[in-house]
């Protein structure tokens, strides 16, 4: 048995956590007095998390609930630090991504450009199998998708710089 936790504020300031208990049993049945089978919470590495683990641990610690006397109660959320550590590392080279992003903004902003983009390819003998993306800031995923295409398209890039007085932003060899 495990709970996973979610916390958030939403545009209007209310705070929100979502709640959810996982439990496997061979069968799939519903079981009752859960608590007392309760193993694990995982929670992102908000310090609020830390009162309402303190809370939650101090009750069921009382009742003899947790596993082990709470002793792996509380576990930190592995993709949330992995999420931390990526984004610390892409703040290292943050002014090459902006560089990308922009060079992507320019060329995927209109038809047009997408046009020219992809004849620019072809000129070269690339395949255009893979579209131009932009990333959303917050997910690392996607910078890391925008960045990889980009990167197949770097003599492209290059290509149309000499030929697009508009084209400003593209990115040096070394980045």
């Amino acid at each position: 048995m495990a709970i996973t936790t979610n916390i958030w504020t939403s545009n209007q300031k209310k705070g929100y956590m979502a709640i959810t208990v996982h439990y496997i049993d061979e069968f799939w049945l519903l079981h009752h007095h859960i608590a007392r089978r309760l193993s694990t919470i995982t929670v992102d590495n908000c310090s609020s998390n830390d009162g309402m683990i303190d809370i939650l641990s101090e009750k069921l610690s009382s009742s003899g609930s947790l596993l082990l006397n709470g002793k792996i109660f509380h576990m930190r959320c592995v993709a949330y630090v992995l999420n931390l550590i990526v984004k610390e590392g892409l703040d290292f080279i943050r002014v090459e991504i902006e560089k990308s992003r922009e060079s992507v903004a320019y060329w995927s902003a209109t038809p047009s450009r997408v046009e020219k983009f992809e004849d620019a390819a072809r000129q070269l003998r690339l395949p255009c199998n893979k579209k131009l993306c932009l990333d959303c800031k917050t997910r690392w995923n996607s910078t890391y998708l925008m960045l990889s295409i980009a990167r197949t398209y770097k003599d492209v890039f290059s290509r149309l710089k000499q030929c697009e007085k508009l084209y400003t932003t593209m990115p040096s060899e070394e980045e």
